[in-house]
This record gives structure tokens, sequence and C-alpha cells, in this order.
């Protein structure tokens, strides 16, 4: 079964905790702090493989987790690190969240991490100073990335076939390649993208056979709404008109329109032939090219017959020169402008901060709910320092007290009218002002 979309709920490694322990040995008194700091979560990798074709494996398995990374213990001990969850998907998915690209997996082996797990809590043998000697600080490690991701395949062809149901493409598939697919003489077929390998030359043309798209496909009616994503990767468009269209000329505008409605299909290089010429009177065929030129004068139009295989050689080896000429164009124009940085298969993208993130920023906002007023304090270094500290400890919620008064967290706390048994919360973390 074909399926090209999918949802998966994501969740990457938690961080394992940080350990409160002393060196306690029979000749060395006052050891000193040996905690150890917790492994790092497991992230999530996504891999394109090229012998996995189908999303079809995430319908039944909508849920993905990576392994937690383990607590710190005594003698330094640092915790395992959670092993990264990889995850394989067929070349050309592309990973969402939220509406923003992820990752485009165009090319075999290409990784990229989607869900990061998070890092392990340091254990107290990291808090040891000269002016604290035994400290009982350890930190919790941090959740991992957790959201929902929308997967979309979008096949990779050298040559897509489009035009209206019933037009040809499943008869010329069959003719030109080994695929197999469903061919009748009605509309709606083909329900789901075929794939089929034409030679010639010694030059070989993956074909991607599209579902019959009609008017108002780009909006979503009928199947063309869920398919033609998937002639945004083909380097060229073999639009096939059915000869015995009553106006062949209005049947290649309505699929013009659509596609130039769609992503920026207008400008991909475009082959038209006219389908099923076999025993058709050339005043009929003439006819029926000049209706097409009339649409669009540039048009190259080629006469064939899948069924009788006239004119089929001709036309491929004109799609193996239009390649030639297009290599390339396909990715590059199926890749948003963020996400053209070339990934080489195997090499990770790596997360760069922005000025903001990198500062110690941050905001205070006083609010009022259902429990009374709280002071909610954001920013990127704060929020990760608030996650890492453990509630049930006083001297950790002692440190991050601290660190507020460094950074004037406090001190803005204080203006806008906190009181020390006042609420404040930082990353879902609630605690008071001032030690209770």
């Amino acid at each position: 079964m074909f399926v090209d979309t999918a949802k998966v709920k994501l969740q990457a490694g938690k961080g394992g905790d940080g350990a409160v322990s002393f060196r306690h040995e029979i000749y060395i008194p006052k050891g000193g702090p040996d905690g150890g700091d917790g492994g790092r979560g497991g992230s999530i990798i996504f891999r394109a493989d090229k012998d996995t074709n189908t999303l079809i494996d995430f319908r039944f398995n909508p849920e993905l987790k990576a392994e937690n990374g383990k607590n710190g213990s005594g003698q330094r001990s640092a915790g395992r690190s959670g092993k990264d969850l990889i995850i394989e998907v067929p070349v050309g998915t592309v990973i969402r969240r939220d509406g923003v690209v992820l990752a485009d997996l165009a090319a075999d082996g290409q990784e990229a991490v989607i869900a990061k797990g998070g890092d392990g809590g340091f254990g107290n043998a990291h808090f040891k100073s000269s002016t604290r000697q035994t400290p009982v600080i350890a930190e919790v490690g941090e959740p991992g990335d957790e959201f929902e991701a929308a997967l979309e395949l979008k096949l990779i062809a050298d040559v897509g076939l489009v035009g209206l149901p019933n037009a040809g493409k499943s008869t010329f598939l069959s003719v030109v390649s080994n695929a197999r697919p469903e061919i009748a003489d009605y509309p709606f077929t083909t329900l789901t993208p075929q794939l089929g390998v034409a030679t010639v030359d010694g030059q070989d043309l993956l074909i991607a056979d599209i579902p019959g798209l009609i008017e108002g496909a780009a909006d979503g009616k009928g199947l063309g709404h869920d398919f033609l994503r998937h002639v945004d990767r083909t380097a060229a468009l073999l639009h096939l008109v059915d000869v015995y269209n009553d106006d062949a000329g209005a049947a290649y505008r309505v699929i013009r329109q659509e596609l130039e409605r769609y992503s920026d299909l207008r400008d991909r290089p475009e082959i038209v032939a006219l389908t099923k010429c076999e025993g058709v009177d050339q005043d009929i065929i003439d006819m029926q090219i000049a209706s097409i030129l009339s649409v669009n004068p540039d048009a190259q139009v080629y006469v064939i017959s899948s069924a009788a295989k006239q004119g089929i050689k001709e036309l491929l080896r004109e799609l193996v020169r239009v390649k030639r000429h297009n290599k390339g164009i396909a990715s590059a124009a199926a890749t948003d402008s963020h996400t053209r940085d070339k990934i080489t298969p195997g090499e990770l993208p790596v997360i760069t901060l922005n000025a903001e993130q990198l500062s110690n920023a941050w905001k205070v906002e006083k609010l009022e709910d259902e429990h009374g007023t709280k002071f909610v304090v954001t920013g990127p270094k704060i929020e990760k320092f608030a996650r890492r500290t453990d509630l049930d400890n006083y001297a950790s919620v002692n440190r991050l007290r601290d660190i507020m008064k460094k950074l004037g967290i406090r001190a803005e706390l204080t203006s806008q009218g906190a009181e020390p048994e006042s609420i404040i919360e930082i990353a879902g973390k609630r605690f008071t002002l001032v030690e209770e």
C-alpha cells in the first residue's frame, strides 16, 4: 500500500539526573563530592533510505520514543547516554513541525536530527569550589524535544506524467518501463503514484505517473491536491493529451492552469504528447495540435501511440535530452529557501543559535490565573537553568534564585510588585521568590 503522508508523535529521550554523592574511604577523611553527571537523552534522527518507498509504517506506529539517559552515580560515574533512535524514510521525505520545514531528505543516506535529546544534569562533583567544599546540589536532566511532526513524501523522478484522467498515462508507463499500473477505460484508474524506469539508447529515465488531475486540483478538488506535490521534484513534465478530446487545447489549458497555481511548476520544462493517435486521420491530428499551440505557441508536441508503440522512441530521446539540460532543477525547486544548504549524506545539520539565544535576554510577565498572581520569566538561558533545577532540593532551588539575582531578574520581579512568597514560574516550574 502506497502512503505518502503521515503524522507522528516524537519524544526524544530525557537526560539523566546528576548524582549527589561523597567519597567515603577509610583512610581518606572528607573525600569530597564525587557525584557523576547524568547521560544525554537519545535523539530522534531521520535517515533517507532508497529501499523504503512508503510511509505506511507510521500509520501503525504513530509514536516514536528515544531512550532516556541514565542517572549519574558515585565515584564520578557518569550515566550512559540514551541510544539515538534512527528512523528510515523514503528518499524525498519532507518533515515539518507546525508547518515549518525541519528537513528535506532528498538524497539516499542523508540524515537530520529532528528531535534532540535532553542534556544530562550535573552531579555535585561539578559544583565543588574553594568556598563550597561539600555541595549538595545536583541537576536533573532536561526533557527531550516532544512534538507532533508531519511527514510528506515527494517522489523523486526525472519525468512526471501529467494530464486529465484517462489521458493514457498508465498505458504509456506500462509500455516504456517494467511498471504495471492498473489500466482501464475509465477515469481515475490510477489512485496512487507509480514509478517506472524507461531505457533508450542506454540512458535511463525514472518516470512518475501522477493520478489524473481535474480543474480545481490546486484548490484540493479531486485527487490532484494530494498528488501534485509529486511533480515538484521532476526535471521535466510530460503532458499527455488524448487526441479524442473534443478540444485538445481546452484540455491542455485546464492542466496548465493547475500547474501554474501550484508551487513553481510554471517554468518547469514541458513536452506535450498527443496520445492514442493510431488510426486517426492526419487532419484531426493537425487540428488538435493547432488547438494546443493556440494556448501555448512554444509547446513541443509529439504524436504518439502507446498501444502501437508509435513515436515512443523519439519522445524518450527528447526527454533524455531535457533531463541532461535541466539536471538538478528538480531538487533546487523542491527545497524551501531556508533548507537549501547542501547536506552531505551522513552529515547531520548543525543548529546555530542567534544572538538573542546566546545572550542573557529574559522577560518577566505578571499574570493572573485561578490560583492568583504569578510572575512568568522567559528567556533561553534562565529556562535552561530552570529545567535542570531539582525543586525537591532546597540547595538547587537557592542556586536558581542566585542565578536570577545575578541576571537582574530578581530586581525586575521586585519592581513589578513581587513579594517574598510570590509564585515564580520558569519553564513550567514553580517556586517562591524567597525560600519559605
